[in-house]
């Protein structure tokens, strides 16, 4: 039997994922690290955390292998996109990675418009300039800290630069240089035209491989450490969303995603490289070869749960802060919850904003909180499925993957917000196994890589919306919508006293 391993490298930790040939998953290792956030707006992570945690996670994963580690064929990664890794000449890092959440660079994205064009913007990258992308960090750091700017020569992005330390090679891929707003999604090349605009030599950006593409085998200092094979074979990967697709097997027209991790997304596959939605969603090169999807973001979604975990019951875990949510009624007794702790994304991109509890009531419980956060959040992503069905686009069967597929109260919502069949899928291991699948690929596993997602996808049980309840959310879902614009103003007035 021959193996694979999948490594997502996630916000708050990685994820470390050991399959077979018949698809199945034979052991998972997490290792967690903390974000740094020294100011309201700001998030970082130190990338030797990234490493350290990776190699810990793979020698763990090697002690439980009742096997012969030469069986362990690839390696690929799946990452949190977005993210700044600023090198020096000899590729030291020269400061703390600033990360997809970070809300600092709003100056720099009116710079980018004012030097590239919106609409300009628009045509070669297919997505607008949000504060989370690479290239507004890239020029904060040149407008904030110019010494370490000046001697930066190469930047890379988070699961590329862990890559990059158990290989010695530097490389990034499409599905990710798709988020950096540098490159030409359409033609799967680095703009120079942006880069001359900006000021930036195009060789600062890395060379570009496909997802499936082997970049090398493990260094022989990591084989050490971790117990696995110098002879390993190291394949580049994908963005985590694009990972998350292969792994969901979201590989065909009409395929939707919904996934929640720290963030939530609403993913659809798209074949053509034409499809133009204004900058209303993003528009990425997919893991699959020569495809791309459209995806929404709602920045804190699984993030909302975890600040009300953290901040009202601390000492618990998350399926007991979820006890008696399906004994509460649909709108939790007039408690509506926005998720935007941390600014949001789709379809409203305004770092400001913040979250809101309106209706709250002194006999409101635990249980109704948790469950208008769990409804807030659905809502923030219903809104991405609405701007695709108002697109042309139909979507009825949507696969739910992570955080959100945990909870069969919280899928049943699902079902009835998006008014859509939701599919749990029998091991679903979120982007880590779309990870372990392009190794699966590359190793020649199977001759495309739809018949090896295949082979690990299977659908475990699936929730039908309920007309009733479908009638009742749409009811909700138009309060929501009106609490953005109201509470706009106030957030924008109260943003000069958040420190």
């Amino acid at each position: 039997m021959k193996y694979v391993i999948g490594i997502d490298l996630g916000t708050s930790a990685v994820k470390v994922i050991l399959a077979n040939q018949d698809g199945e998953i034979c052991h998972t290792i997490s290792k967690s690290y903390p974000l740094i956030q020294e100011k309201s707006g700001y998030s970082e992570q130190n990338p030797e955390e990234w490493v350290d945690k990776t190699i810990q996670a793979l020698k763990e994963l090697v002690k439980l292998f009742d096997g012969k580690v030469e069986d362990i064929e690839g390696i690929s990664f799946s990452g949190q996109m977005h993210g700044l890794v600023l090198l020096d000449e000899q590729h030291q890092v020269l400061r703390n990675a600033i990360l997809w959440n970070d809300t600092r660079t709003t100056k720099q994205c009116r710079d980018i418009y004012n030097l590239v064009g919106e609409e300009r913007l628009l045509e070669i990258t297919k997505n607008a300039a949000l504060e989370g992308f690479t290239l507004p960090k890239i020029l904060w750091v040149k407008d904030n800290e110019r010494n370490i700017y000046e001697r930066a020569s190469q930047f890379l992005l988070p699961k590329d630069y862990l890559r990059y330390r158990l290989t010695g090679k530097i490389h990034s891929e499409y599905s990710d240089a798709a988020g950096t707003l540098l490159l030409n999604v359409s033609e799967k090349r680095w703009s120079s035209e942006i880069c001359e605009a900006i000021g930036i030599n195009i060789n600062f950006c890395p060379p570009l491989v496909e997802s499936h593409h082997l970049v090398g085998t493990l260094n022989e200092e990591v084989a050490e450490q971790t117990g696995l094979s110098k002879n390993t074979k190291i394949f580049a990967g994908g963005a985590d969303n694009a990972c998350g697709a292969i792994g969901a097997g979201i590989l065909d027209e009409g395929k939707t995603l919904c996934s929640i991790g720290t963030s939530g997304v609403i993913l659809t596959y798209e074949d053509r490289k034409d499809r133009n939605f204004h900058g209303n969603v993003h528009y990425f090169n997919h893991g699959k070869e020569n495809a791309f999807y459209a995806m929404g973001v709602t920045l804190a979604a699984g993030y909302s749960l975890s600040w009300f975990k953290n901040t009202f019951a601390a000492n618990e875990d998350f399926s007991t802060i979820l006890n008696g949510i399906e004994k509460v009624g649909i709108g939790a007794n007039g408690l509506l919850f926005t998720p935007y702790i941390v600014g949001e994304r789709t379809p409203h991109a305004d770092p400001l904003i913040r979250g809101s509890l309106i209706g709250l009531d002194a006999s409101h419980t635990h249980a109704h909180f948790a469950r208008a956060i769990l409804e807030g959040i659905t809502f923030s992503l219903n809104e991405s499925i609405e701007i695709f069905r108002d697109s042309g686009k139909k979507i009825d069967s949507i696969v739910s993957i992570g955080g959100g597929a945990k909870n069969d109260t919280w899928l049943q919502m699902q079902a009835d917000i998006f008014n859509a069949k939701i599919h749990k899928l029998s091991n679903e291991q979120g982007p880590g196994i779309g990870a372990a699948i392009l190794s699966a690929f590359g190793c020649g596993w199977y001759s495309t890589l739809k018949k090896c997602s295949e082979k690990f996808t299977i659908i475990k049980k699936t929730y039908k919306p309920n007309p009733k309840n479908v009638k009742e959310y749409k009811e909700l879902f138009s309060l929501y919508k009106t609490i953005y614009g109201k509470t706009k103003g106030i957030n924008e007035s109260l943003s000069k006293f958040r420190r």
